[in-house]
């Protein structure tokens, strides 16, 4: 228990030494239960880098290290009740950006107090949240993949409904007043991050070609739409944060009949646990009322 307690540490803080401080014992020490755990296991589980990170062989023993740390906290509860004081238990997910911005926080409010229980969310794109649960770093995620990860559940959430928007100016400037407008691909554009393919999806369906405009970069939702306003380039935003704006004449959509849905799934460990069975439930309800069904 101590080395997969040291495992789980080693990752969330990155160094032996801060992994030390968080479990109040020697460098050395966190490294001699590592060298053990790779000695019983007759494999190399961690790579000696900064930040560390972990071979295909340490992923598996970190998630079940997670589990462990999981079942654990469901038994403290079934033991103790959701008023033990002993420490609360931490919920790693995994989130794309635009639900954390959107509907997922909403899902999570007070759920924390009720169950005892801290969430450590990760925001990754919807299509490489699977990464995070292959590598035992979370135990559930919202995801655009369907597969289900090997040992999770998969269910679906609802969709996501994105509208191509830029600001009243912007489509003066580059006329796109038309739904399908020849000059879209030589319109800047404001893109999320290097993974973001929403943008050059909508170009390629509706020019037949490849964007080749200048790209703005804007790693966070609330500034992505906020810059897409401000008139620094167009961009596909979800309906949530944009439906408002394009009422009050402050965006224009660029397609009205042909917005962009994206399926959205829940994948989870397949494991049994009252925890992550009511965060579960919460996210459920939360995606049936704020997703396309």
């Amino acid at each position: 228990m101590d080395q997969l307690e040291t495992l789980s540490a080693l990752v969330d803080e990155g160094t032996f030494e801060a992994a030390a401080r968080r479990l109040h014992v020697t460098a050395s020490a966190v490294s001699q239960r590592v060298k053990a755990m790779e000695t019983s296991t007759g494999r190399v589980l961690v790579q000696r880098t900064t930040p560390v990170s972990l071979t295909e062989a340490g992923m598996v023993v970190l998630r079940y290290a997670r589990q462990v740390e999981l079942l654990e906290a469901d038994t403290r509860r079934a033991l103790d009740g959701p008023d033990d004081t002993s420490g609360a238990s931490r919920i790693a997910l995994a989130v794309n950006a635009d639900s954390l911005a959107t509907w997922f926080l909403e899902a999570l409010a007070g759920l924390g107090d009720d169950l005892g229980v801290v969430f450590d969310l990760h925001r990754e794109d919807q299509e490489h949240t699977t990464r995070l649960l292959r590598s035992g770093t979370v135990m559930a995620a919202v995801t655009s993949t369907r597969e289900p990860v090997q040992g999770c559940t998969t269910q679906a959430l609802g969709a996501m409904r994105y509208r191509a928007v830029c600001s009243p100016g912007f489509a003066l400037r580059w006329g796109l007043r038309d739904p399908a407008p020849s000059s879209l691909a030589a319109a800047p554009v404001v893109y999320f991050d290097r993974d973001d393919d929403l943008q050059e999806s909508f170009v390629r369906k509706h020019t037949g070609s490849a964007s080749t405009a200048p790209r703005h970069y804007i790693p966070t939702s609330d500034d992505f739409a906020r810059a897409v306003a401000l008139g620094f380039g167009w961009g596909v935003l979800p309906e949530q944060q944009c439906l408002g704006a394009i009422a009050e004449g402050r965006l224009v959509e660029l397609a009205p009949d042909d917005p962009l849905d994206v399926p959205l799934y829940w994948q989870r460990w397949n494991l049994a646990s009252v925890l992550l069975d009511a965060v579960t439930e919460a996210v459920r309800v939360a995606g049936a009322g704020s997703l396309r069904q």
